[in-house]
């Protein structure tokens, strides 16, 4: 079955080894993005994503996986389950000029429903994500709370599915 790709890129104004520290430790997904992430950044190690009344929408969730490569200033390349399938996402970093040039690619989607909504859910997410590090690393410029609104939601099932399915692949790993 052919699979689907997700691909962004973005210049940030920051070196290769302050992107690298911002998507490599948890310190760093937290300072623009997550509340609680963990990385043991080497290959075999985890990833462990935690978001907490994130966003408009007040998204709680955790997801994650395995780190495959963990190269300081080149690159970080990561699975995680989004969906039904376990995808890859790779961030490639390469200095240009007084900046770094992000490339990042998740791919392995499969073209089932489940899937074709996280990749749709991802591709947007990892435009914003990128643009919320970029301003992070350029101006110190982070989220932030979003007050809440009547629009309230509960969280879905689709993220309900991503936390069981980190849950059970973290339970079957030790």
């Amino acid at each position: 079955m052919e699979t689907l790709s997700i691909h962004h890129r973005t210049f940030i104004n920051a070196t290769p080894d302050k992107v690298y520290d911002a998507i490599a430790t948890g310190t760093g997904w937290d300072a623009w993005f997550t509340q609680g992430t963990t990385v043991d950044a080497r290959p075999g190690g985890t990833i462990h994503f935690r978001f907490k009344d994130f966003g408009p929408d007040h998204i709680t969730l955790e997801d994650g996986g395995t780190v495959l490569e963990a190269v300081p200033e080149e690159k970080f390349v990561y699975q995680w389950t989004p969906g039904e399938s376990t995808t890859t996402i790779s961030f490639q970093l390469e200095k240009l000029g007084g900046g770094t040039l992000v490339s990042l690619v998740e791919s392995g989607y499969k073209q089932t429903d489940t899937d074709l909504k996280a990749f749709a859910d991802c591709a947007v997410g990892w435009g914003e994500a990128l643009t919320l590090l970029k301003y992070y690393l350029e101006h110190g410029v982070t989220y932030g709370v979003v007050p809440r609104h009547q629009l309230e939601k509960p969280m879905t099932e689709q993220y309900t599915k991503r936390t069981d399915n980190f849950t059970r692949r973290t339970s079957e790993l030790e």
